[in-house]
């Protein structure tokens, strides 16, 4: 496609709200992901580190 300014571009031929909150979608979940890993990883070492901790307790 040939656009003759940087305002077609930005337009997409009338699919602009389409493309460019596609874009968006997939930026803000592709900062979000490594984030919520992130989260989700400590918050799982946190739970076996207590069970591990409550096992350690039972048989001294």
């Amino acid at each position: 496609m040939n656009w003759g300014s940087p305002a077609e571009f930005f337009a997409m031929g009338g699919y602009a709200l389409y493309v460019w909150g596609s874009f968006g979608v997939c930026a803000v979940l592709m900062i979000l992901e490594p984030i919520l890993v992130r989260k989700r990883q400590s918050s799982i070492l946190r739970i076996l580190r207590r069970e591990r901790q409550a096992e350690i307790l039972e048989n001294p």
